[in-house]
């Protein structure tokens, strides 16, 4: 019977950083991620990390982030490495970002889905966020032109709201955030 090899973070950190791109470590496993985006992910991407960014520069809030930046999340000798699509670390929480990656959980983290990633977005990624601690995690849905607002709660996350065109999107963490969601889709 053949033995499952368990990746480290050490492992990881050794891929060239070519490689480290096209992979995140997750229980152990190297999973590759999809190919590159098409045109109309980058774009959501690009367009929901231009409102973000303005509303918390001119707030001076913290920072957002765009892929690819690893985010480590757990105790060493058990660490997972994503890279969600965009994310928040606030001012009061800044000390996790390092000169290469994120050590420890965003605030929020925004990851748009897409055939490869959907499953894992909406269940492994969901409860991945939900242990460490990410306060607001948005679901966007491409396809369906939804983002899905979760706000971790006692029991892990609950919906804050379900957004779709024609209709603003409002954040719980970020108070004021608006953001319509015509001009992101």
């Amino acid at each position: 019977m053949a033995t499952q090899i368990k990746f480290t973070y050490e492992d990881y950190k050794s891929l060239p950083s070519v490689e480290r791109q096209r992979f995140e470590l997750l229980e152990g496993e190297l999973i590759p991620m999809a190919p590159s985006p098409g045109e109309a992910h980058q774009r959501i991407c690009g367009e929901l990390a231009f409102y973000l960014r303005k509303f918390v520069k001119e707030r001076q809030l913290g920072r957002v982030y765009e892929a690819p930046l690893d985010v480590v999340l757990g105790e060493p000798g058990e660490e997972q490495v994503v890279q969600p699509d965009i994310l928040f670390i606030s001012q009061r929480r800044r000390r996790i970002i390092r000169d290469e990656e994120i050590r420890g959980a965003p605030d929020l983290v925004v990851e748009v889905l897409s055939a490869a990633t959907r499953e894992r977005d909406r269940g492994f990624k969901r409860r991945l966020y939900a242990k460490y601690g990410v306060k607001e995690y948005w679901i966007v849905d491409p396809d369906a032109k939804t983002i899905e607002v979760l706000a971790l709660g006692e029991r892990g996350y609950e919906r804050a709201g379900l957004y779709t065109t024609g209709e603003v999107l409002e954040s719980p963490l970020l108070v004021g955030l608006q953001i319509a969601l015509d001009e992101v889709f």
